[in-house]
């Protein structure tokens, strides 16, 4: 009888996990996710969907044993499974990791100086030129998920945000033929971008392959300080 108990008890617990949605699992960390993206600048669409992505949505091994949900290896104490990926006292400890992590690290570092909370796009694809998986899709697996679930509305967009032109899709390092070729693209360009809160005449320019002196000349601008809802020609 105890034996049939332990059973249903197992089958009770599996049918569980798989009723979770990733709905579901949003709704439970969407919350933290917004706390650490207001402290350290950087999306909660970003942080989830990394999270979605790596722990199957709360539903892999190693989130269920470990509360690993960012696919961070170590060492751990668990005796119900081998595994090499570390354990955490609590899933937002595992959250609290994966930011800590991506600041210790040199490449993923300068991430946070370069772009704003609102710009996932450009994170997603950092974060894979850093090395943080091996597969050649999975910052476009996560924008997927953050464009399928709109995460971004989590990010607490100004009303008047414009994403960022994207002006290849290309995520290996960028030769330098290849970015004196995109250079040339951008000048022969008379896209407009409208300036938003937290922008500088360097962090458009370094996005688009450019410099801020030649953005300068080509809007005829004799100052770089830029006012939120400027247009200005790429």
């Amino acid at each position: 009888m105890k034996k049939i108990f332990t059973i249903l008890i197992l089958l009770l617990s599996a049918l569980s996990i798989r009723a979770q949605s990733t709905e579901d699992y949003i709704a439970a960390h969407v919350s933290h996710a917004q706390e650490l993206m207001r402290v350290h600048q950087l999306p909660a669409s970003l942080i989830l969907a990394v999270a979605i992505h790596e722990s199957a949505a709360g539903k892999s091994k190693i989130a269920r044993y470990l509360n690993n949900h960012f696919g961070v290896k170590g060492s751990n104490s668990n005796t119900e499974i081998h595994s090499a990926y570390r354990d955490y006292p609590s899933v937002d400890s595992s959250y609290n990791h994966f930011i800590s992590f991506l600041q210790s690290r040199p490449y993923f570092n300068i991430l946070f100086e370069k772009y704003d909370q609102y710009d996932f796009t450009s994170w997603a694809r950092g974060i894979q030129r850093g090395g943080y998986a091996h597969s050649r899709t999975w910052a476009s697996q996560v924008i997927a998920l953050i464009k399928k679930y709109e995460l971004f509305k989590y990010d607490e967009r100004p009303e008047d945000y414009t994403e960022p032109i994207v002006l290849t899709t290309a995520i290996a390092p960028v030769s330098n033929k290849r970015r004196r070729s995109s250079v040339a693209k951008t000048k022969s360009s008379n896209k407009l971008y409208t300036v938003k809160k937290g922008d500088n005449l360097n962090k458009i320019a370094e996005r688009i392959g450019t410099t801020a002196a030649a953005l300068m000349q080509k809007n005829g601008l004799k100052s770089a300080a830029l006012q939120p809802g400027q247009k200005i020609k790429l």
